[in-house]
């Protein structure tokens, strides 16, 4: 009960139980699901699901005699939680106002097949997604799809970069010649892979819906577009200016050039963004949390074999700039030129040491765009 308020608490949705506990820490001998009345009980040496029982009524002598000593307890953990919870509701489980919950699935081989029918039976099938130039239906035989994440070393022997790409219409078969829209240039896709857990699949074909990785050499990016030839764009995935900011530098210079690569690499990924000073050599990092800090410098002494540290700089916020006025941008960017970096995907950013210079900047310069966001 207390981890249920603490997810409503916290997270500010609706939280109702598909399956729930029979007996509590070493009395713990299984679950029950209260959609299906089925009880799955539990072998400790095992931890597996040894049997399970469609109930019709829990009152049946042979099912308190089956529960034994946490009986009691169950029962009356039951009544409360069907007299004061939340009752299931599909459509407001799709539109994100409640989420279900099945305990027991944090056990190995325990509980998860019964989570993951009825995921599959409640999941949404593919939905028609907007583009720049018209909404692409599910339903289309030309393949279209978008690249909305980029893992980097996920398998660190071969240092190689993953994009993971979600197809939006059409069908995937190995050795089909795609066109990314950002560039006009076209990529045969022969080794795309499917993900099993932490392994990966080779895949010959993929349907609508499903999300297959490309391996990436540095030419794809997060928001890309992917067409059998139609100049089409997906919008909706934003990058959000960073909240704190950090220099980084190394503890070893000669390792400059591996610290360039490694901060460009992970900063794709989204995790965390990178901003090239243009007056400078710095490179500044920009992140939500501190957490993403200590993250960023784990990983590039783990995967680049880079010792880095941080140091405080006097930046308060960044917005991306923009401009139809290419003479009023020109006229910025020199007069501007000591606060003007440019980001990991090369665009142009102001990084302002305090609010109120922000607000100057914003008063000195109408003709130019500050964003607090971008799209990929």
């Amino acid at each position: 009960m207390d981890l249920l308020d603490e997810i409503e608490e916290v997270l500010k949705i609706n939280a109702t139980p598909i399956t729930w506990p029979i007996g509590m820490g070493k009395h713990f001998i299984g679950t029950y699901n209260l959609i299906t009345k089925t009880i799955y009980l539990f072998r400790k040496d095992t931890q597996k699901t040894v049997q399970e029982i469609q109930v019709d009524s829990l009152t049946d002598p042979g099912i308190k005699e089956l529960l034994g000593s946490t009986y009691d307890d169950f029962i009356s953990e039951l009544e409360l939680i069907q007299g004061a919870g939340t009752s299931f509701a599909l459509n407001k489980f799709l539109s994100g106002e409640l989420t279900p919950v099945f305990f027991g699935t944090a056990l190995s081989g325990f509980g998860v097949n019964d989570m993951l029918d009825h995921f599959v039976k409640w999941a949404p099938q593919p939905q028609a997604r907007e583009a720049n130039a018209r909404s692409i239906s599910p339903l289309e035989e030309k393949f279209t799809g978008f690249v909305f994440k980029i893992q980097a070393n996920m398998d660190p022997k071969h240092r190689d970069r993953m994009a993971f790409l979600r197809i939006c219409s059409g069908k995937y078969e190995k050795g089909m010649k795609l066109m990314q829209v950002r560039t006009g240039k076209s990529m045969r896709i022969s080794d795309a892979v499917g993900f099993k857990a932490g392994a990966r699949i080779s895949l010959e074909k993929a349907e609508t819906g499903d999300i297959i990785g490309i391996h990436n050499h540095g030419s794809i990016q997060i928001g890309d577009t992917f067409t059998e030839g139609e100049e089409l764009k997906f919008s909706g995935i934003p990058y959000f200016a960073p909240e704190l900011f950090r220099r980084i530098r190394l503890s070893n210079p000669l390792k400059a050039k591996q610290l360039r690569m490694g901060i460009k690499q992970l900063s794709e990924e989204g995790s965390m963004q990178v901003f090239f000073p243009i007056s400078s050599n710095e490179i500044i990092v920009g992140a939500i949390g501190q957490l993403q800090f200590d993250l960023v410098v784990h990983r590039l002494k783990s995967e680049y074999s880079v010792e880095a540290i941080y140091e405080p700089i006097n930046v308060a916020s960044a917005r991306w700039i923009n401009a139809t006025d290419i003479k009023a941008l020109e006229l910025f960017k020199t007069k501007a030129n000591a606060h003007l970096a440019v980001d990991g995907g090369n665009h142009l950013t102001y990084l302002a040491p305090t609010s109120v210079n922000l607000s100057l900047a914003q008063e000195k310069y109408p003709e130019i765009e500050f964003s607090a966001t971008r799209e990929h």
